[in-house]
């Protein structure tokens, strides 16, 4: 078999507006291969005589069962099921989770597990000629394997009054240079951007999030002129001042919503809406300092989980993550709701508490299993601490609990090209996407890029070929989907194509400047058609915008501080505050 090796890097997307980083990497096999030595896609070129492995016994499907928090269960029964068919075959797990069905026929099968009326989440497995083995993690939701799937919900957790007391405690900061990763640096900021993009997942109910309101609102079906009108009938009056106040939050108007919500304030202290509305109006008007030292002044006598999460925001605002979470802390202790758990967890995430973003996203999931962003988060943490497969599952099942929101697919599409090897749930999902969205440039881009990567484990020129189709779509939609041309130009390039491909990452670069691996990979096919000038100077372009990228990223990296932990255990720490 004839191939090519070529690198897709590891990208943070932006929608479809993608900033790539990968590092340059020089060499060359002459005659028989043509590679950049970057990790991560075989894109086959030219067929001959493919030989595929052979299973004189059948394949092999293995794998392990864990519980939520990654320990291995034993005694449950795994169940096989040909799909289109009512042909199913059971096991039991061993003492170490293990699994496996030997002598399996080619096909597509439903795999799950079950324990004492607990089910895990059923998965699709395909077996084919070209693998022998495929293995497979599953996983059980919650703390108890024996718990109901569907039946824990808030109001538990707020019997637990958090009981659960984590084992862990955070005793300081430090900066960037200490920040725990894995894998390759690409890698490391595709986590990054993970954890990022994990803080602005929006709830399914927003709260207490009052500044965001149409433009339209008015407060209780009444216009300013109305609520000023009922003011300048009772000037001292708490309900009229709070009521043109807090109309004057919701329309993004915060001085003005200052100066009545102060006034309300001074009214009557003990109203917990108003001091909290007061101190999202100082917060979103940008006077930082002053909804930090308000919210304090109001928490000594008046503890609140709103307030507490509020003060958290601030303190991460102004640049102290130490505060912000032990304010997050306190938010959950005092109502452990599904947003606090939340909040509490990616604080931890960002700033590379990776282990404990675990387990406070573990509890979060426990109470809260349907809570789409939680499974999202849970996955993102996952993947921070390099249990890519786990990641993955988590991901997927959060795409199943609600199908239409994007969120959990544009998250696997991010770590499916991050990871090292193809992750088994992903790719169905990622066709559901599409199907969902046929008109969505990322997800045509995301499910492309997911089908290219599977081909590290098993080359199909068809494959490929179903790829490129996506690619085009993805384009044709979004003439600035720069990544996507890119991948068209790979392609083309490893099928010796050098004049399509340099269109294509003309365009690539055309659609984005700044695509640094567009300018290398247009150096390399002007170097393959003899035209060395140009190649060099597509080369410098390349070396100046990586230089600047990465000094971008040092920058960035500065300003994100590391969490130092102590655990509870360990005698002579601190105790969590």
């Amino acid at each position: 078999m004839l191939f090519y090796v070529a690198p897709v890097k590891l990208v943070m997307l932006d929608v479809c507006k993608l900033r790539p980083f990968t590092r340059r990497v020089r060499g060359e096999l002459c005659g028989i291969l043509l590679a950049v030595a970057a990790v991560t896609l075989v894109v086959p070129a030219v067929i001959a005589e493919q030989v595929s492995p052979q299973c004189s016994d059948g394949m092999t499907i293995q794998g392990r069962v864990l519980s939520f928090d990654g320990r291995p269960v034993s005694g449950s029964v795994v169940r096989l099921e040909k799909k289109l068919s009512a042909d199913a075959i059971e096991t039991k797990t061993d003492a170490t989770g293990g699994f496996s069905f030997a002598s399996i026929s080619t096909g597509n099968y439903r795999l799950s597990a079950e324990q004492s009326g607990s089910h895990t989440q059923v998965i699709e497995v395909g077996t084919s000629s070209d693998t022998c083995a495929q293995k497979v993690e599953l996983m059980f939701p919650g703390s108890g394997v024996g718990a109901s799937s569907g039946a824990k919900s808030g109001p538990i957790m707020q019997a637990m009054e958090f009981a659960d007391q984590p084992n862990f405690s955070i005793a300081g900061v430090t900066d960037w240079t200490a920040v725990g990763g894995h894998g390759s640096d690409s890698t490391l900021r595709t986590s990054e951007a993970l954890a990022s993009d994990t803080r602005n997942l929006k709830p399914e109910s927003a709260g207490h999030d009052r500044a965001a309101a149409p433009a339209d609102f008015s407060e209780g079906g009444k216009s300013e002129s109305q609520l000023r009108a009922e003011l300048s009938k009772a000037p001292n009056s708490f309900e009229a001042n709070h009521r043109l106040g807090d109309f004057y939050l919701h329309t993004a108007r915060y001085p003005e919503a200052v100066s009545f919500l102060e006034t309300a304030s001074k009214i009557d202290p003990t109203n917990d809406e108003n001091q909290y509305d007061l101190s999202l109006a100082y917060t979103e008007g940008g006077n930082l300092s002053q909804a930090s030292k308000h919210l304090h002044e109001v928490l000594v006598h008046r503890p609140s989980a709103d307030l507490y999460r509020l003060a958290g925001e601030v303190d991460e605002k102004l640049g102290d993550p130490l505060s912000a979470v032990h304010e997050y802390e306190q938010a959950a202790k005092l109502n452990p709701s599904e947003q606090n758990y939340f909040e509490w967890g990616s604080e931890l995430l960002l700033h590379r508490a990776v282990w404990q973003a675990q387990e406070i996203f573990r509890k979060g999931v426990d109470a809260y299993p349907m809570s789409v962003r939680m499974q999202t988060a849970m996955g993102t943490a996952l993947f921070a601490g390099a249990r890519y497969d786990g990641a993955a599952l988590r991901l997927c099942q959060a795409s199943d609990l609600d199908p239409s929101d994007p969120n959990p697919y544009i998250f696997m599409g991010k770590i499916q090209m991050a990871a090292p090897n193809s992750l088994a749930c992903v790719e169905p999902k990622l066709e559901r996407f599409v199907r969902q969205r046929p008109d969505s440039s990322i997800a045509n881009y995301m499910y492309a890029m997911s089908i290219l990567k599977h081909q590290e484990q098993v080359p199909d020129k068809q494959a490929v070929q179903q790829a490129k189709g996506l690619l085009t779509k993805a384009v044709t939609i979004d003439p600035k989907c720069s990544e996507a041309y890119l991948q068209l130009g790979i392609i083309a390039s490893s099928q010796r194509s050098f004049d399509t491909a340099i269109d294509f990452y003309k365009k690539a670069i055309a659609a984005d400047p700044e695509l640094a691996d567009a300018y290398y990979r247009l150096g390399v096919a002007y170097d393959r058609i003899a035209q060395p000038a140009k190649a060099k100077e597509e080369f410098q372009l390349h070396d100046q915008i990586k230089q600047r990228q990465a000094e971008a990223i040092e920058r960035q990296r500065q300003g994100v501080k590391q969490f130092l932990i102590v655990l509870s255990e360990q005698p002579g720490g601190p105790a969590a505050r």
